[in-house]
């Protein structure tokens, strides 16, 4: 489409609660707060984005103002309007507007498909596959599951409702022996064909994680979260046992020289957008660290997830998932759910994906009424940051 341009861009901070708080390192995990985005064109299209965090929302309306007039086809371009060199964005402090572009840019790419009227899979190259795998979520929640038992009988229940053999989960009230306890709960529960994977969200101290690891390691556990805080005692942990390690910090050098993580969990905003997820991707592929998505985002990030992991080989194990848990949305149709542990990847163009706009004003007044949700309360500690034991 000749002469296409950008003549606006909406951010919306929204609120995706979950169903039941959930525990982790940090506290309550009542949700997450995400930040959508419609970069609008003066021929009518409308491209989608979705920003991980509300964090960004000013950055991401300032670069909306330079973005007016640019070309959305040229993603290049339009990433020099927004962002500083890379080099030196990559050694500040603050790589916020990587984030920050990187949500904009995946609205580029539906646009981008839009314009072409492909799914944005075919763009990247075509698919691979077309039923993409993702877990099942499972941990200690507040009006919930409290109990190995009762962790068990919900990814039972999963896979009986559901067909889910994949579950992957946090299990986090700073008890050691608890979280063992529920591992071998779970592997009896489950039988031996299931995928179980945790994450610890670096809540246990090396000498912690080594007894932990020793206990779990009989049950065949497919991968362990950021059981430590660095990458120097992940590579310690894999010296000693051959639980594969996977992280949120996407530093693949490291993790090269140390040999450890065996895999990097993360979002393609954070890694600045589609494009660059792409080169990443392929650096991990080149380097033999292994990839895949996050959970927690609202229909627009996942519909990425689901294009990219469609397009790209190297992600072959399931990404992690809070649909079950998720009662709310922003597109049409939402939140994704899965059956059999897959959900087809979208077939309409761009990210296959339609805003329901009742739904984000909705969700944006959520936000507005209680602000965004916090993922470092507790209820019982009033105005304090939670502090579990390194045990």
């Amino acid at each position: 489409m000749p002469g296409i341009k950008i003549t606006g861009l909406r951010a919306t901070p929204v609120n995706i609660p979950l169903e039941k708080p959930m525990w982790w390192t940090g506290g309550h995990y009542p949700g997450t707060s995400k930040t959508i985005i419609e970069v609008e064109t003066d021929q009518g299209i409308v491209g989608l984005g979705e920003a991980p965090s509300v964090d960004v929302v000013d950055s991401v309306r300032a670069m909306g103002e330079r973005l007016i007039g640019a070309d959305p086809l040229d993603i290049a371009g339009c990433e020099s309007l927004c962002v500083p060199p890379w080099q030196i964005v990559q050694n500040t402090d603050d790589s916020s507007v990587v984030k920050a572009f990187g949500a904009i840019e995946i609205a580029l790419w539906d646009l981008r498909g839009k314009v072409a009227n492909e799914p944005l899979y075919r763009l990247l190259g075509g698919a691979v596959r077309k039923e993409i795998p993702f877990t099942e979520y499972f941990g200690f929640r507040e009006g919930g599951e409290m109990s190995p038992e009762a962790v068990a009988d919900y990814c039972i229940r999963m896979r009986e409702e559901h067909g889910s053999t994949m579950f992957e989960g946090k299990l986090i009230l700073g008890n050691p022996e608890l979280e063992i306890d529920t591992v071998k709960t779970l592997r009896e529960g489950l039988g031996r064909e299931a995928m179980i994977r945790l994450d610890s969200n670096m809540q246990w101290s090396l000498p912690t994680a080594m007894r932990v690891f020793r206990e779990i390691e009989p049950y065949n556990i497919r991968n362990y979260e950021d059981p430590v805080a660095t990458f120097e005692e992940m590579a310690e942990l894999r010296r000693h046992f051959t639980i594969p390690i996977s992280t949120h910090v996407p530093d693949i050098r490291k993790a090269i020289a140390l040999g450890a993580p065996d895999y990097i969990v993360t979002n393609f905003a954070v890694l600045g957008g589609i494009s660059r997820a792409v080169r990443f991707i392929g650096a991990c592929e080149a380097m033999g660290v292994g990839f895949w998505c996050y959970s927690g985002d609202a229909g627009i990030a996942t519909a990425g997830y689901l294009h990219m992991s469609a397009a790209m080989p190297w992600i072959s194990e399931p990404s992690q998932s809070l649909f079950r848990w998720q009662i709310g949305d922003v597109i049409e149709g939402g939140p994704f759910r899965q059956k059999n542990n897959v959900i087809s990847v979208p077939e309409g163009p761009g990210l296959g994906v339609t805003l329901d706009r009742d739904a984000l004003a909705y969700w944006h007044n959520h936000l507005i009424q209680n602000g965004p949700l916090d993922h470092f309360h507790d209820p019982a500690m009033p105005g304090r940051f939670r502090r579990l034991p390194l045990n």
